[in-house]
C-alpha cells in the first residue's frame, strides 16, 4: 500500500512541483493549500506523513500541527517554510515538528528527507497505545516516554516482536542476570504495572502478549 502525504502549501507552482516528484517515487500526495483544507483533509483520511508550510491561508502550519497534537495525532510533521527565524523554528519543534526545511531548498532534499522519516516511521512497532523503536530502543506510552531498565527492555523487546507467540520460560530467563522463576515474575509483574503489556501466563507452557 502507498504511503500517504498531506502537502499543505499555497504556492502552486512549489506545490504542484513537489507533488509530482513525491508521486514518482510512489507516494500517494493530497494538496491543501490552506489550513482549513488541511483540516478537512486528516478528518477524512489517515496519512504516513505531514509536509506543512507556515504561512499559509487560514490557519497557519504552526497552529495546525499544535491543534493536531493536542487531538493525540502523531504524524510525523516536516515544515518547509521561508522563515528562517530562530523563533520560527524553536516554535516548530515545540509544537511537534520533527524536521525543518528552509526554503528556498532543492526538491530532491525534501525527498531524502521523507523517505528517510517514513523508513523510520516503518520501524516502530506498535500495540494499543505503547510505541516501540527497536533501532532506537525508544517506548512510548501515548505522549509519555518510558525508561525502561536493561532487563525489562530485553524482556519488553522479546514480548514486542512476538505478538501472538508463546515464550517459553527459558526464553525469558536469558534476559536476567540471576535466572530464577521467581526473578522472571517480579521482572515480569513490574514490566506489566510499567507498561500495561497484558503478558498472560500459560500454566507449564510459557508466556504470551496477544
Amino acid at each position: 500500500m502507498k504511503k500517504r502525504i498531506l502537502l499543505l502549501e499555497d504556492d502552486l507552482v512549489l506545490g504542484q512541483t513537489l507533488v509530482e516528484l513525491l508521486v514518482s517515487e510512489g507516494y500517494s500526495v493530497t494538496l491543501a493549500k490552506g489550513g482549513d483544507e488541511a483540516v478537512d483533509a486528516t478528518y477524512e483520511n489517515r496519512f504516513d506523513l505531514y509536509i506543512f508550510d507556515i504561512n499559509v491561508p487560514d490557519i497557519n502550519g504552526l497552529e495546525l500541527l499544535k491543534s493536531l497534537r493536542d487531538a493525540d495525532d502523531k504524524t510525523p510533521t516536516v515544515f518547509i517554510s521561508a522563515l528562517v527565524d530562530l523563533g520560527s523554528i524553536s516554535k516548530a519543534f515545540e509544537v511537534g515538528a520533527e524536521d525543518y526545511i528552509k526554503k528556498p531548498f532543492f526538491p530532491q532534499e525534501l525527498l531524502i528527507r521523507v523517505n528517510a522519516k517514513l523508513a523510520q516511521k516503518n520501524s516502530t512497532i506498535k500495540y494499543n497505545d505503547l510505541e516501540y523503536n527497536p533501532k532506537t530502543k525508544t517506548l512510548k506510552k501515548g505522549l509519555q516516554t518510558i525508561a525502561l531498565g536493561e532487563v525489562q527492555e530485553q524482556l519488553f523487546s522479546l514480548f514486542i516482536k512476538n505478538i501472538g507467540k508463546v515464550l517459553t520460560q527459558d526464553m525469558l530467563l536469558e534476559c536476567l542476570e540471576k535466572p530464577s522463576s521467581s526473578a522472571l515474575r517480579v521482572a515480569l509483574t513490574k514490566l506489566k504495572q510499567t507498561t500495561g503489556l497484558n503478558i498472560k501466563n500459560l500454566r507449564a507452557i510459557g508466556y504470551i502478549v496477544e
